[in-house]
């Protein structure tokens, strides 16, 4: 199993840290513009606070109803928490919870283990528990569809690491999050990045920032907004 494919030349705290100064809103501009419209999570995955801002290469995890546990249904490679043990620095833990709605599929033992092996936060197609305490987590940032809590043993399990998964969409019923693709979210939501035009995407999202920037700066200054946009364009 892999937990990355980005190029082993790309610095990740580098370019995590410039995402997490641009708004999901201006990648998704930039995406939309590229030919890549249906990068953008399902809706419903919400920070559990609004403010939360996360970036990050994707680890993936894929998991399902299973009633069986532990002995009853060994899998070598979760053993002994095999699976927060993979967990690479810088990462982002992505978590298809195919379509349970019912258990918290992470909660704050993980989310403390998970930072401890590097993780900056997770991104739930599913549900946590735990949120009082996840929100006192410093640096860790936690978007889920929801919050229960009903323990996950017995009831869900994780099934795979490492490998590609698909995560309900807004555009698009399914986006596909395959490890080292980039996850970046805030207050509107979240974005998935093709690892291959990362780049690309982030060089052309700070330059659309920029312009924003000053279309903010001239308008709250009084310029008419026709020449604000003659002078930066449409953004």
């Amino acid at each position: 199993m892999t937990t990355t494919n980005m190029p082993v030349a790309l610095n990740i705290a580098d370019i995590s840290e410039r995402f997490l100064k641009c708004n999901t809103a201006t990648i998704y501009d930039v995406m939309d513009r590229m030919g890549y419209p249906h990068q953008c999570l399902d809706l419903t995955i919400r920070g559990l606070d609004r403010r939360m801002r996360i970036a990050g290469p994707a680890f993936t995890v894929r998991g399902t109803r299973e009633p069986r546990f532990d002995d009853n249904f060994p899998r070598p490679e979760l053993k002994n928490f095999g699976l927060l043990k993979a967990i690479t620095p810088g990462s982002v833990v992505v978590i298809n919870a195919e379509k349970d709605m019912n258990v918290g599929h992470w909660g704050e033992m993980m989310s403390l283990t998970a930072r401890q092996h590097g993780a900056v936060g997770a991104v739930i197609d599913g549900g946590t528990r735990d949120m009082e305490s996840i929100l006192n987590i410093p640096d860790w940032s936690l978007f889920a569809k929801y919050t229960s809590p009903i323990e996950s043993k017995g009831r869900w399990r994780s099934q795979e690491f490492g490998a590609p998964i698909f995560m309900t969409g807004t555009t698009t019923s399914e986006v596909l999050v395959r490890p080292g693709d980039f996850i970046v979210g805030d207050g509107d939501g979240i974005m998935v990045i093709p690892h291959e035009i990362v780049m690309e995407v982030l060089e052309k999202t700070e330059v659309m920032e920029i312009n924003e920037e000053g279309t903010r700066k001239d308008l709250l200054s009084g310029d008419p907004i026709d020449v604000v946009y003659k002078r930066y364009g449409r953004l």
